[in-house]
């Protein structure tokens, strides 16, 4: 089948998503600028989380730009990352109703890097559809970033348990090498 239908509904998805981690966001209880203090810590989280999504979504439209066709196999790996990206909401709210407590910051870790592997799964059953051979394949080869991902989450969940600040440090370079414009896939659909 062709693609269109995936993007569509993932594109669904995480709309909803992002409106739920919105909608968890509390309003400060005075009408200053001072009040929000207290708001920071889940503003914050809701900043990583937004932007977290975001680089999701935006590489997900990228990658099924240049794929022409999919199969069971990569309905049911993007089903596995929309699952884990469905999550992030939950985590963040426990991230701020437990104060940035170890367990949590290790869970967002938990949740972000089973959605890299998610995204992972998602790009190699394309793959597997479309062939070794085809400009998705190309476009992807080794993906050293998405490798690079998993590598981190994993390096952080137990470190939360250390630091939570270098955990949260390593969320935050995960997103620093996602920012960098990644021309893979438009160097592929330009070809």
């Amino acid at each position: 089948m062709r693609p269109g239908r995936l993007e569509a509904f993932t594109d669904g998805v995480i709309a909803i998503i992002i409106t739920i981690m919105v909608l968890e966001l509390k309003v400060p209880a005075g009408g200053n600028l001072a009040d929000l203090s207290g708001s920071m810590p889940l503003l914050l989280a809701y900043v990583l989380a937004f932007i977290n999504v975001g680089l999701y979504w935006n590489n997900h439209h990228h990658l099924l730009h240049i794929t022409e066709r999919v199969d069971g196999r990569v309905l049911w790996a993007n089903l596995f990352l929309l699952f884990w990206l469905s999550l992030v909401p939950f985590v963040i709210r426990w991230l701020d109703e437990s104060a940035f407590s170890p367990g949590a910051t290790a869970c967002y870790g938990i949740v972000l890097g089973l959605a890299a592997i998610g995204y992972t799964l998602t790009e190699r059953a394309i793959i597997a559809c479309n062939g070794k051979n085809s400009r998705i394949a190309r476009a992807i080869g080794r993906d050293w970033k998405g490798w690079g991902s998993i590598a981190l989450y994993v390096a952080a969940v137990p470190l939360a348990y250390v630091s939570r600040w270098v955990a949260i440090g390593l969320y935050v370079a995960v997103i620093a090498l996602w920012l960098v414009p990644d021309r893979r896939f438009a160097h592929a659909a330009e070809s």
